[in-house]
C-alpha cells in the first residue's frame, strides 16, 4: 500500500522560514504552509515594513515521509525536523487545512498585513519620545496621517497630544 502523505513541522534556521519555504517547494511532491505577517515598525530610519514569520522557526510541509525524509532535511534554509524521540509525528490535515482556509481569507499569498488598531477611549502608554512613559486615553484616531489625538496628564493639567501611531504601545484587549 502506498503512503499517503502527511503534514509536518519542519524546523528551519533562524529568520530563514521563507528561504526554506522556498527551496521546500521546489521540491517535487512538497506542498509548504509558511504564514507570514507583515507590519510598519518605527525605527531610527523611520517607519519600515516588517514581514515575520507567524511560527519562527518553522514552516509546515506536506510530503511523504519515507521518500523525501532526506530531501526535505537537508534542504537549504531547513535544521531538522520536530521529533519525540526518533518519532516524526505528523499533523493531522484537518487541523492544517482549516488553518489555512482561515489564513487565506484575511491574507495575501500567505502574507497577512496588520496595523495597530486603536480606539476611543483605548488607554495607551507612549513608547517613545520625550514624553516616553506617560499614559493617556485616544481621544480621535486619525488614519490618514496615521496619527492619534491623545489625553495625557502632563504638568498637573490634561493636554490633548498628537502622536504618530507607532509611537504607542498597544492597549491590552481580552481574546474573544
Amino acid at each position: 500500500m502506498e503512503e499517503q502523505r502527511e503534514w509536518y513541522v519542519v524546523r528551519t534556521q533562524t529568520k530563514r522560514e521563507r528561504l526554506a519555504a522556498q527551496h521546500l517547494r521546489e521540491l517535487d511532491g512538497v506542498e509548504v504552509f509558511c504564514p507570514m505577517l507583515r507590519y510598519r515598525k518605527a525605527t531610527r530610519r523611520g517607519k519600515v515594513w516588517w514581514e515575520e514569520a507567524l511560527f519562527p522557526s518553522y514552516v509546515m510541509a506536506r510530503f511523504r515521509l519515507t521518500e523525501m525524509q532526506r530531501a526535505v532535511g537537508f534542504c537549504q534554509g531547513v535544521r531538522g525536523f520536530v521529533k519525540f524521540g526518533s518519532i516524526i509525528p505528523p499533523i493531522p490535515s484537518k487541523v492544517v487545512d482549516e488553518m489555512r482556509k482561515s489564513w487565506q481569507e484575511e491574507a495575501t499569498n500567505d502574507v497577512l498585513t496588520i496595523s495597530p488598531q486603536f480606539q476611543q477611549g483605548d488607554e495607551v502608554e507612549l513608547a517613545h519620545g520625550p514624553l516616553q512613559g506617560l499614559k493617556g486615553s485616544i481621544i480621535e484616531v486619525m488614519p490618514g496621517i496615521e496619527r492619534v489625538r491623545v489625553l495625557l496628564e502632563f504638568l498637573g493639567q490634561p493636554q490633548m497630544v498628537d502622536v504618530d501611531l507607532f509611537s504607542l504601545l498597544l492597549p491590552r484587549r481580552p481574546l474573544p
